[in-house]
């Protein structure tokens, strides 16, 4: 338990990125299983315990000091795991230190009415109030340390001298403590399965382009115009009943979007836009914040704020990859919103298929979007956006630009999944 303290109070107290990444990396490769494990679980947000919730803490602090008192002193610290490791009164008697391991066992098997005995017996135990800082950030699940679920795969990808995205492939068919992964990213057994139904796929992501230095090199012949939505960036999946939706960077956001799970009525998945959409006009992006980072929402979030995918790639259909690992709507076939219980076409045979004004698009094919019902009109779009046609390229892991300033309004997406790369 106290180098898992160690590393959240660092962590806590370190601003730069890279200094992050090292922690990670050096607790990853000093620490063994299954604590390792279990410290990864926690940080990408893989770790949570249903019977333990903050009012057993409360119950115990305030069965050990005065409840006034406690509560200035949880009004003055501001964070209540800060406020009870700080001012616990600890009992002699109680046995040695536990290990993170069987913290994480006792609470994934406890009862409600064991809680809080358990909780009182650990924190008399350790010593040091940022280990009892740390405990309690485990049980609440707010470590809030600046480390992303992204940020912690990358570790593990420098653990292994792997790409990160070989990790990401598996993330989703793995399970805490992890011991498989650090077995393959330690050279003592082969990589685990990316195969499992559901599974999240690595895609690349935006770059932006330098237009002095990059236009130049830039042939229109190889790019298909779309437009940036005013949404976030989303994987939708639906393989042999599993259904999921992830993040950009491959965090399940699923249970938060029901009602675009039940409209999943395809096998395969797609890359796309994640937007609030009513009566067929998409949403300001505020609106789709009213959704975002939340473990459930209810009927009457779900009416108010109707969300849907705007698909831009076809990354598999059926129980395999796309023709040509990709395909590419702009270029090749209808755009679709998958919203409600249907899926709405806005495109198919014909002219370009318009921009967000209604205009008509180079590089797009379909009708109007207005003679299907869309008004596609006002603050939904933030500009146009270039993706790379699916081929070959030499290197499949490097793009030919160098970030932009943060004016440049065109960005490079480079391939999701270029051709014959499975």
């Amino acid at each position: 338990m106290r180098a898992f303290a160690e590393l959240l109070d660092r962590l806590s107290l370190t601003a730069s990125r890279n200094a992050k990444l090292t922690l990670l990396r050096d607790h990853l490769a000093r620490v063994p299983d299954p604590d390792r494990g279990w410290a990864l679980a926690a940080l990408t947000g893989d770790l949570v315990f249903d019977a333990a919730k903050p009012a057993f803490i409360r119950k115990a602090i305030e069965a050990r000091m005065d409840p006034l008192l406690f509560r200035w002193s949880y009004d003055y610290v501001g964070d209540l795991a800060e406020t009870v490791a700080l001012a616990w009164p600890r009992r002699p008697g109680a046995n040695r230190e536990p290990e993170l391991s069987e913290v994480v066992e006792a609470l994934r098997t406890a009862s409600r009415a064991e809680v809080q005995r358990l909780i009182e017996g650990w924190l008399d135990a350790l010593e040091d109030a940022t280990s009892r800082w740390a405990l309690l950030k485990l049980m609440t699940g707010g470590l809030r340390v600046g480390v992303s679920s992204r940020l912690a795969k990358q570790a593990c990808a420098d653990l292994g001298g792997v790409e990160v995205a070989q990790v990401e492939e598996v993330w989703h068919a793995l399970h805490p403590p992890y011991e498989d992964l650090f077995a393959w990213l330690e050279g003592r057994s082969d990589r685990p399965t990316a195969d499992a139904p559901g599974r999240f796929r690595p895609v690349m992501l935006a770059q932006a382009v330098d237009e002095v230095a990059d236009f130049a090199k830039l042939d229109p012949a190889d790019y298909a115009a779309e437009w940036k939505w005013d949404g976030i960036r989303v994987q939708a999946v639906n393989e042999a009943g599993v259904r999921r939706l992830y993040t950009r960077n491959g965090d399940d956001i699923s249970g938060t979007f029901p009602d675009v799970l039940a409209a999943l009525a395809f096998e395969g998945a797609i890359d796309g836009e994640l937007l609030v959409m009513r009566q067929g006009r998409v949403a300001s992006f505020g609106d789709l914040q009213q959704r975002l980072n939340r473990k459930s929402v209810d009927a009457k979030l779900i009416t108010a704020y109707p969300a849907g995918i705007r698909a831009y790639d076809l990354l598999a259909e059926g129980a395999a990859p796309a023709a040509g690992g990709v395909r590419r709507p702009a270029a090749q076939g209808p755009h679709r919103f998958v919203t409600g219980p249907v899926v709405r076409e806005l495109g198919g045979a014909g002219g370009p298929a318009p921009g967000p004004t209604g205009r008509r698009r180079p590089g797009g094919r379909g009708p109007d979007a207005q003679a299907l019902g869309f008004d596609l009109r006002g603050r939904a779009a933030q500009g146009p956006l270039v993706q790379v046609e699916a081929r070959p390229v030499p290197d499949r892991r490097r793009a030919d630009v160098r970030p932009a300033g943060p004016r440049q309004a065109l960005q490079l997406l480079f391939g999701l999944h270029l051709r014959g790369l499975d």
